[in-house]
């Protein structure tokens, strides 16, 4: 990979585009388009060397061929084409060519747009159609993006399976009986499936991290405010964050800067300067053996390749984060749900659309974010002085070790069957679902934290294991350009066999 997220080498994206009108294996044509990264796609649209038109049918071609993992929720063919070959239109011109000109990109299904009902997964909202894109939305498409559809995920968010029962359940590219994590489990399984180069997400306690992890995938979880979060149905206003999920960093700096407009060059962290941090008994503890063995191997190359792994335990309000955080999440869940369906002119109130849902997602909410379980205002006020506390505490301990990022598996095991995933026993104990899934994710969200995912290697039954790497706020673009020398110090993970 180039050091440079902007540049990429010129021949693997023109010898894809050569083959279509060279070889007469269209099969194998389509599956060097959609082995594309998302900058050497771009590269090549940009440049002439491939039509946009060509590289979305494959794409969609992909998409139909694979509909069995349910990745997306709402797909419209003619649509994508028409919006692909105005970008051809617009190259030929001359005209101004964005930074990502003619790339079709997966958007969760909780994120507004206005050509797609935006469903949030939920059976209320099935045909509910926004007046408005949603801002993050507003900034790829003037960039030159293209909508692919709306992406499968766990109802209303509210989950880390996307077994959803409204609309079936997202399927994992590498094993179709395993969940594909979520809630952007669509999104997730989309990229890993070769649907898309990258795909926009959303995250609030992992969604985005969860779904990396567990497909093999690269996912940036941005600092808190670092894209704009109108038009998404919140959970809490504290922690959603979107966000892109990308087999590569350099995809994931892509998005970025077309999100912020900062097109500085990214060049790649020299790793022997690099400090980075591990807590064994706080985020290391607890893990499957699988996990745990993948993370360990996965340490001894990054010391090979220079990085020191400063062994230091996380100071003890920031070990409570996955409680300050479910606290929060549950007091602010129905009335920011509330408040949006009113201010979206949905059409529909929280007690209707929850009465429509499905009986897991009605469970869930009775017992953690409705009345008499609601966390009541005191715990709220104090889970709020936690985080404060949390955000302070976190910054000295960085400061102390000299770190530039903590690291450690998102969550505590692989990817769980479908209809099975409420029963987690790690060596032969029970673990409830949200500790194995959130326990690790909660304190990024807490201090409002840049994340970073990378895939850290294969179990031995061929599932992805995910490394986080959290930073501090605002080290958004650190984090990245010290991707683009971790995913090499790593190694790349084999694609799923589809």
């Amino acid at each position: 990979m180039s050091p440079s997220a902007s540049l990429e080498p010129k021949d693997t994206a023109v010898a894809a585009a050569d083959a279509l009108s060279s070889r007469p294996n269209r099969a194998a044509v389509r599956q060097d388009l959609i082995d594309l990264t998302a900058v050497a796609a771009v590269t090549a649209m940009r440049n002439g060397d491939l039509k946009a038109e060509d590289y979305a049918r494959a794409l969609l071609d992909r998409a139909r061929h694979l509909e069995s993992l349910n990745a997306f929720r709402t797909l419209d063919e003619e649509m994508v084409l028409e919006a692909a070959r105005d970008a051809d239109k617009v190259r030929a011109c001359g005209d101004a060519i964005g930074l990502l000109h003619g790339l079709p990109i997966p958007v969760k299904d909780s994120i507004d747009s206005k050509a797609l009902p935006t469903s949030n997964g939920t059976a209320a909202l099935r045909d509910f159609r926004p007046a408005a894109d949603a801002g993050v939305l507003k900034s790829l498409f003037a960039q030159g993006g293209i909508l692919m559809g709306k992406t499968n995920l766990h109802e209303l968010s509210y989950g880390w399976t996307s077994s959803n029962a409204i609309f079936g359940p997202v399927r994992n590219p590498y094993d179709p009986t395993r969940v594909p994590g979520g809630s952007s489990g669509g999104s997730g399984a989309a990229v890993a499936a070769r649907m898309a180069p990258l795909a926009l997400a959303e995250d609030t306690l992992g969604s985005i991290r969860v779904p990396a992890a567990m497909c093999g995938l690269a996912g940036l979880r941005p600092s808190f405010g670092r894209y704009p979060g109108d038009g998404i149905m919140p959970l809490t206003d504290a922690f959603d964050q979107p966000g892109p999920l990308a087999r590569s960093v350099a995809d994931l700096a892509l998005f970025d800067a077309a999100a912020t407009g900062d097109r500085a060059p990214l060049t790649a962290a020299a790793l022997q300067d690099v400090r980075i941090g591990i807590a064994p008994a706080s985020l290391l503890s607890g893990l499957d053996s699988e996990v745990e063995r993948v993370t360990t191997e996965a340490f001894h190359r990054l010391r090979a390749a220079g990085v020191t792994l400063v062994e230091a335990e996380l100071p003890e309000i920031a070990t409570a984060a996955i409680g300050t955080a479910m606290t929060i999440i549950s007091y602010e869940a129905m009335p920011a749900i509330a408040a949006f369906l009113e201010a979206q002119g949905a059409g529909v109130t929280f007690e209707q659309l929850l009465q429509q849902a499905s009986e897991d997602i009605r469970g869930a909410f009775a017992t953690n974010a409705l009345p008499p379980n609601r966390p009541s205002r005191d715990a709220y006020e104090s889970a709020l002085a936690q985080r404060q506390r949390m955000r302070g505490e976190t910054r000295r301990h960085f400061e102390q070790h000299g770190i530039l990022a903590l690291a450690f598996p998102p969550i505590m095991i692989p990817a769980p069957r479908i209809g099975e995933e409420a029963q987690i026993t790690i060596h032969g104990q029970r673990v409830p679902l949200h500790i194995a899934m959130a326990r690790n994710t909660s304190l990024a969200s807490c201090a409002s934290m840049a994340s970073l995912v990378l895939p850290a290697g294969m179990t031995s039954n061929g599932l992805p294991v995910g490394l986080e790497f959290d930073a501090l706020m605002g080290n958004d673009r650190a984090v990245l350009a010290l991707g683009l020398s971790l995913e090499r110090a790593l190694g790349a993970i084999a694609g799923p066999v589809l």
